[in-house]
């Protein structure tokens, strides 16, 4: 079945950095465009940054020149790199295969990683 795991998040200060991983099985990798999506403290579900099957990626504006998004397709691997965190950054984040339009049922997401930026 799909499984999906994400990694890499924890405390850190304003301006810091993280890097957050997604190990994925269980489906062709390859062929599916990937999501971050993340959902801040008393809020809903927020996309932040998509990566098609080519390569091609795009960013929330809340996030744009700040965060980065990659995959490996060999390792099965999804990256979101995290620089100059705010506190509105924090959250559960999670990876979410399909494309934009239709994206992987939430019953079948990882637990996601939380980020929580403070000082």
């Amino acid at each position: 079945e799909v499984q999906l795991v994400e990694s890499g998040g924890g405390l850190v200060q304003p301006g810091g950095s993280l890097r957050l991983s997604c190990a994925a099985s269980g489906f062709l990798f390859g062929s599916y465009a990937m999501s971050w999506v993340r959902q801040a403290p008393g809020k809903g579900l927020e996309w932040v940054s998509y990566i098609n099957s080519g390569g091609s990626t795009s960013y929330a504006d809340s996030v744009k020149g700040r965060f980065t998004i990659s995959r490996d397709n060999a390792k099965n691997m999804l990256y979101l790199q995290m620089n100059s965190l705010k506190p509105e950054d924090t959250g559960v984040y999670y990876c979410v295969p399909g494309v934009r339009e239709n994206p992987m049922a939430r019953a079948r997401w990882g637990q996601g990683t939380q980020v929580t930026v403070s000082s």
